[in-house]
């Protein structure tokens, strides 16, 4: 060839530095080599064919470029000239140049040198026949040795997928005699063919479709040894050229340390169990339609557990016994765990610690709520025994919640908020049981929070309303008072009683505003009575006070300030607090009590009889009217022969009678609520109750309908009359 040529040098760079530095690191500085990824393909997921190694790309690029430079006869590639200068040359071919000689069949197998050259190394350099072409025999030692010698496991696959020629690192990576892999499948030494997918691909690169495939396999070695391997696979040099560079990379190492660490990231490092992450993945799999669709109950169960007292013997004892006590209830976790497992053919339950003092046993394909039952029984009696730790015996129990459901339709986060509530009953019903997930009690819960959710906006909104249910005199049937009753109007839930919201308000502390806008509100109507009503006796009303307004709020102040807002006399406001309140009153709420009473309000106790019941306290507080509890009214449903007759009956009478003498020895009037009956009203009466409440007169109403009860002649409540 005419010209100034700097010969193979360049090539021969190329390779040294692959066999120098194929060790998966690209030289310092040094720019990646460009992906052989086809425009647009999308990246696959780690395990199948997306994983990328730079490193490797850099080798397998590095590779196919000695290839392209070197050439194959035995693959009909060109053996690349060496570089000239920028004239042109006018020489002829070298002799054995593809321009000159035709290429070999595919089928036959390949080498990187010529037949015959030099150093050729025998297991992949078949003897020449006569008439083989001599191309390759000026090229230096490095071209033909570089890819038997390369670190990197490779080998020449021609286009039907057939192994053309292997180096003796691939050779001894899978375990293979020298030789024996030329001809074989390349498909099945790196198991390609095990999935749909990544036999596709495969088969497009071969086609030349697809530009590259990289994948991930375990492969096992005749001898039993398994590996990770990285495969890869990329034509060999341009387009149109048959034959493909299969490279394998073991990564076994790293795969390893992968898994080590997602041990470690898994795991609790304290009880060694699965922790919160690998219980949701574990769940959510279980939950998935495949899961319980090949033979499985379709079920899934949860034992959520807390244990109790735990914080006081962390607290006191330090972490350290504390972190010892998880583990060895952990232990027992397991040993019911792998006891259940031993009875049932889907296997032991996973137990896992989801943070704290938080364990967690998940049941998948569960028989019923009779099996989360017995695990939950098992789990109790185990913990029951003393732990004996740092010379110390400890006992702690645990709340569990158990929820046992299908699993089509059921998401992780329903099934964990199920569990959690079901572990908030198990607390609030005494702790050291197990409580069984219940829908209708769930269902008053959600409602509840609903309700307390809605709670403050709806008092600026307006929705409440109050009724009034008359307080009759029992001698004259007159109407002395009413007691304001309040209602919520809900847009959703429709009318509700007090007792569906006044806990709520006490908790959240919105009871505050809601007392004063029913204390306006109920002053403000008492007044307009007594304005529409001048030739009647003015009534009182009465308005509920929890005990959380006396606390929270300057109840005299609001009161004053009401009274003198809407003119109502002192004495025509009454005052109900609990007996449980109005006995345990000391400090600041006794106080407010005696400057109430002294301004002139009434002060009654409401549902007398079913609290404290300390009648030595009673005589010390500034009250003026007792209300009887409606239960002791209820056994006066029975004649006086049947009332001795039942006993209890006529305990409640007896009851009754002595708390009414009581009273009036105390100089208190006494009122009789849940008055249903008119025997219960005679019977009442005897006794020398004052004042009756019930159903008999009136249930509670609307304003208006109090108007037309004062407005009727002699304003008297007859047995029913008041009754819409």
């Amino acid at each position: 060839m005419s010209g100034t040529s700097e010969g193979p040098t360049p090539a021969a760079d190329l390779i040294r530095s692959a066999v120098t530095e194929s060790d998966f690191s690209a030289a310092p500085g040094a720019e990646p080599p460009p992906a052989y990824e086809s425009p647009g393909a999308e990246p696959l997921p780690y395990g199948t064919l997306g994983t990328d190694l730079p490193a490797l790309d850099a080798a397998t690029t590095t590779v196919t470029a000695v290839t392209a430079a070197v050439g194959s006869p035995a693959l009909g590639l060109p053996t690349a000239e060496p570089p000239v200068a920028d004239t042109p040359t006018t020489e002829p071919p070298v002799s054995g140049s593809p321009a000159t000689e035709p290429p070999p069949p595919l089928g036959a197998p390949a080498s990187l040198g010529a037949p015959g050259a030099p150093g050729a190394p025998e297991a992949l350099v078949p003897e020449a026949p006569a008439s083989a072409p001599t191309s390759l025999a000026d090229e230096p030692l490095p071209y033909r040795s570089a890819f038997t010698a390369a670190p990197l496991a490779m080998a020449l696959v021609d286009s039907e997928g057939l192994v053309v020629s292997a180096n003796e690192t691939l050779t001894a990576l899978l375990g293979a005699a020298p030789g024996t892999l030329t001809g074989c499948a390349a498909a099945d030494l790196v198991d390609l063919a095990s999935d749909a997918r990544t036999w596709h691909a495969y088969r497009e690169v071969l086609c030349g479709g697809r530009n590259r495939l990289r994948c991930t396999r375990r492969l096992k070695r005749p001898d039993g040894q398994v590996l990770w391997a990285q495969i890869t696979v990329a034509p060999l040099a341009e387009e149109g050229t048959p034959g493909l560079l299969l490279s394998v990379a073991d990564i076994s190492a790293r795969r390893e340390l992968q898994d080590r660490l997602r041990h470690l990231r898994m795991h609790d490092p304290v009880t060694r169990l699965p922790n919160r992450t690998l219980f949701f993945e574990r769940l959510t799999a279980a939950l998935e339609a495949e899961s319980y669709e090949r033979g499985g109950t379709g079920r899934i169960g949860l034992c959520y557990l807390d244990l109790d007292g735990f914080k006081a013997i962390n607290d006191t004892l330090g972490h350290r016994v504390g972190d010892r006590l998880l583990a060895a209830v952990a232990e027992r976790l397991t040993r019911c765990a792998e006891e259940a497992g031993g009875v049932r053919a889907a296997g032991a339950p996973l137990v896992a610690r989801l943070g704290g003092d938080e364990f967690a046993l998940l049941v998948e394909n569960s028989t019923g709520t009779d099996q989360l039952a017995d695990l939950a029984e098992s789990v109790l009696t185990a913990l029951q025994e003393p732990f004996d730790l740092a010379d110390r015996r400890l006992s702690v129990s645990a709340s569990i919640g158990v929820v046992e459901r299908h699993a089509a339709g059921t998401t992780a986060t329903a099934l964990m908020q199920a569990a959690d509530t079901t572990l908030y009953w198990a607390k609030a019903d005494g702790k050291a049981r197990w409580t069984l997930f219940d829908p209708e009690r769930n269902a008053h819960r959600m409602t509840r929070q609903a309700l307390a959710s809605t709670l403050r906006p709806a008092i600026e909104r307006g929705e409440f309303a109050l009724e009034y249910q008359p307080l009759v005199g029992m001698e004259d049937g007159r109407v002395h008072g009413v007691e304001a009753l309040i209602r919520w109007k809900h847009p959703q839930f429709g009318v509700l009683a007090p007792n569906r919201f006044i806990t709520l308000a006490e908790e959240d502390g919105s009871i505050v505003p809601l007392g004063r806008w029913v204390l306006r509100t109920a002053c403000r109507q008492a007044r307009r009575w007594q304005l529409d009503h001048p030739d009647e006796a003015p009534i009182f009303v009465s308005v509920n006070v929890a005990v959380r307004q006396v606390w929270d709020s300057d109840l005299v102040a609001d009161v004053a300030a009401v009274l003198a807002e809407t003119g109502l006399a002192p004495h025509l406001l009454q005052l109900e607090l609990t007996e449980s309140a109005v006995m345990g009153s000391a400090g600041r709420p006794l106080q407010a009590l005696k400057a109430l009473s002294d301004m002139g309000v009434r002060i009654a106790i409401d549902d007398f009889g079913t609290g404290y019941s300390n009648l030595a306290y009673l005589s010390r507080l500034p009250v003026s009217v007792l209300k009887l509890d409606g239960s002791f009214v209820r056994g006066f449903q029975y004649d006086k022969r049947e009332a001795y007759e039942e006993g209890d009956a006529a305990a409640d009478e007896v009851i009754v009678e002595a708390m009414v003498q009581l009273a009036h020895r105390l100089g208190l009037t006494v009122t009789a609520e849940c008055v249903e009956t008119s025997a219960q009203a005679t019977r009442l009466r005897r006794i020398g109750c004052d004042t009756g409440q019930g159903w008999l007169y009136s249930r509670p109403v609307s304003p208006d309908r109090i108007s037309e009860l004062l407005g009727s002649p002699g304003a008297g409540v007859q047995a029913g009359v008041g009754n819409p």
